[in-house]
């Protein structure tokens, strides 16, 4: 598997970032690459995107050389093989079960002795079987990008022994259930960032997972700089694309309106 762009921001110690997809359109992923993101944010949990068009969307971030990230819609080992088959290079794994639910989603992820992955030397992943088995299972199991979500408080309690689990590569920690499970849903209630900093800290802590909040969310907002000096290596962009092309339309509409209604009254 080539290298992740991802995990090589990481690594170097910057912050990845990455868009949400939003349309149910491969170009979409195109637009993201030019626009400079280090990777799309595929979302098969809250969207109806189907396995064909999200394989023609890892196809397209792979030619354009961005990391496509997959979220899927639960932990089913099937469907995250699938995905990895198709050539994800990142799978989001949402609402896990505390420690277990991480260990699952390893199982699932990561080809042995880290994980249960199965194998297909003919998949799109392996060349089309072109890369020899054993570089194939090495170079996917260290350039897959494992993320894990604690979205309840099961998850944020046991959240350093998520971070303990080998082969999670981050932990994202999710403003809008985090602060609904918490019930902390004032933004500007400092509880609630006071909260993701312990949390980010209790990661840190441990020395192996890094952390994942998204950057100027909403519901808990965090400049770039506020994120760095957590120690957060990734982050998601908001808002999504659909929400960018609504603002702009209202934006557009609204101009002409204010605009029409001046040469009626002159």
């Amino acid at each position: 598997m080539k290298p992740n762009r991802i995990k090589k921001v990481m690594r170097e110690g910057g912050l990845a970032i990455v868009s949400h997809v939003g349309f149910a359109d491969p170009a979409v992923i195109e637009i993201i690459a030019r626009a400079g993101f280090d990777g799309a944010f595929i979302d098969m949990e809250h969207t109806v995107f189907d396995l064909q068009t999200v394989g023609e969307m890892i196809r397209v971030a792979d030619l354009c050389d961005i990391t496509p990230v997959v979220r899927v819609p639960d932990d089913n080992p099937k469907t995250i093989l699938r995905l990895l088959d198709m050539g994800a290079q990142g799978i989001q794994v949402p609402h896990i079960a505390g420690v277990e639910g991480a260990k699952r989603a390893v199982e699932a992820i990561r080809y042995p002795p880290l994980g249960d992955r199965g194998g297909a030397g003919s998949s799109r992943a392996a060349g089309y079987g072109s890369v020899p088995w054993i570089e194939h299972m090495s170079t996917s199991n260290e350039e897959i990008l494992l993320i894990v979500m604690t979205e309840d408080k099961r998850g944020l309690a046991e959240i350093a022994d998520i971070a303990a689990v080998d082969g999670v590569d981050l932990i994202a920690l999710g403003p809008t259930d985090i602060s609904t499970a918490l019930g902390m849903t004032d933004p500007a209630d400092p509880r609630l960032k006071q909260t993701f900093e312990d949390l980010a800290a209790k990661v840190k802590a441990v020395g192996k997972a890094k952390v994942y909040i998204p950057v100027n969310h909403a519901a808990c907002r965090f400049t770039p700089q506020d994120l760095l000096g957590m120690g957060v290596s990734y982050t998601s962009v908001a808002p999504a694309p659909p929400t960018i092309v609504l603002n702009a339309l209202k934006a557009s509409a609204q101009n002409i309106r204010e605009e029409t209604a001046k040469a009626v009254t002159v």
